[in-house]
């Protein structure tokens, strides 16, 4: 599948023909390999993405530069923290790095007000998108105040697992630990206990959660 067909594919559901259109013309496609910083805290923000394929993880930066993972976009998604950003021109308050090799669309932002006015789906999928992050935001608010690190863990794992499609995941105990923002000590001692519960199996540089897509 051609990238354009790809584009109609992932958004014809949510977003207009004449829409579509209109973004092939005038989006810039970007295809970009994994573990690339696409936007820094602090940048100027000129783009909003519009993901086609791959997945790209969001954190937040503490006054300490711990970071703080958000939330994933996958194929079908764009980012209601960047659009925020866009419309009140201001930098960006996130980062957002590539997880695997992605295919997106970059919208200009000064398109973006005008298309809210001229297209009724445009203004829909805004508002969707916005309505899905804050729940996102509000679940990572719970994680952090509600959860104790083993649960937290656990959750990262298998939301990290479903977003990529597959139980076994490529993380180091320090990448790990350097995401929950946590010490690979206390990252060694709890992924010990998940996998003598069960709940994961960790080789070298190397963890499978158990049952993620059970038969």
């Amino acid at each position: 599948m051609t990238t354009p067909d790809l584009l109609h594919e992932r958004y014809r559901h949510q977003l207009e023909t004449p829409l579509l259109d209109d973004i092939q013309r005038q989006g810039q496609l970007r295809r970009i390999p994994a573990g690339t910083t696409l936007m820094d805290i602090g940048d100027p923000l000129r783009y909003m993405p519009l993901v086609l394929d791959g997945t790209i993880k969001i954190v937040r930066e503490d006054d300490e530069a711990r970071e703080y993972l958000l939330y994933y976009l996958e194929p079908g998604d764009s980012c209601a923290m960047t659009m925020t950003c866009c419309l009140g021109n201001r930098r960006s308050e996130i980062r957002a790095v590539t997880e695997q090799d992605t295919a997106l669309y970059m919208i200009p932002i000064q398109l973006m007000e005008d298309w809210l006015v001229r297209y009724q789906s445009w203004r829909a999928f805004v508002f969707d998108s916005y309505d899905v992050r804050m729940r996102e935001l509000l679940e990572a608010v719970d994680v952090l105040a509600f959860q104790n690190m083993e649960e937290r863990l656990f959750k990262y794992l298998r939301d990290r697992a479903l977003v990529l499609g597959s139980p076994t995941l490529d993380l180091t105990h320090y990448r790990i630990a350097n995401d929950l923002n946590t010490s690979r000590v206390v990252i060694s001692r709890l992924m010990k206990k998940l996998a003598l519960d069960g709940r994961v199996r960790s080789e070298r540089n190397q963890v499978t959660v158990v049952n993620l897509f059970p038969a």
